[in-house]
Order: structure tokens, then C-alpha cells, then sequence
């Protein structure tokens, strides 16, 4: 986590404490996805939506609060569709 601007904090512990149960679930057997893919889907099409009410529904306001390009921001919200 160098690159991560702030401390451990409690987003990235209740991360941790999903993926520590997620493996826990699988009992051994090897997972059936890509456990990066999985986390990034799981987390950000409720990150893409809260960050938008924030932002009370202005794409522009919201990719600059999440660091993306708004074409981006536009591309995700199509794929999650949020609406």
C-alpha cells in the first residue's frame, strides 16, 4: 500500500477482513475467479454511486473526486448501470 496517500483506515480493513473471510469460505479449494477482478467489481460500483449522490449527481465533480477521467467515470456508470 506505498502508494496509497493515507494510513491503514477502515475501508481497507473491512477489505481485508472480506477477502480473510472469503478464503476462510473456500475451505481450501482454489478460488473460481480472479480475486483482484472480484474485489474491484464488489467495490466499485457502490464507490462510483456514493461518490455520485456526494457530488449530488454531477459526473464532472464526481470523477474529479474519485481521480479519473469523466469519458471514464461515463464508460463505468454504463457498465454498472447506475443510473
Amino acid at each position: 500500500m506505498s502508494d496509497c496517500p493515507i494510513n491503514e483506515n477502515d475501508i481497507a480493513k473491512h477489505v481485508r477482513k472480506a477477502v480473510n473471510d472469503y478464503f476462510k469460505d473456500l475451505d481450501g479449494e482454489e478460488p473460481s475467479v480472479a480475486i483482484y477482478d472480484m474485489v474491484l467489481c464488489c467495490v466499485e460500483k457502490p464507490l462510483i454511486e456514493t461518490v455520485l449522490l456526494h457530488a449530488g449527481g454531477n459526473q464532472t465533480r464526481t470523477a474529479e473526486l474519485l481521480g479519473i477521467n469523466r469519458n471514464t467515470l461515463r464508460k463505468k456508470i454504463q457498465q454498472y448501470k447506475i443510473k
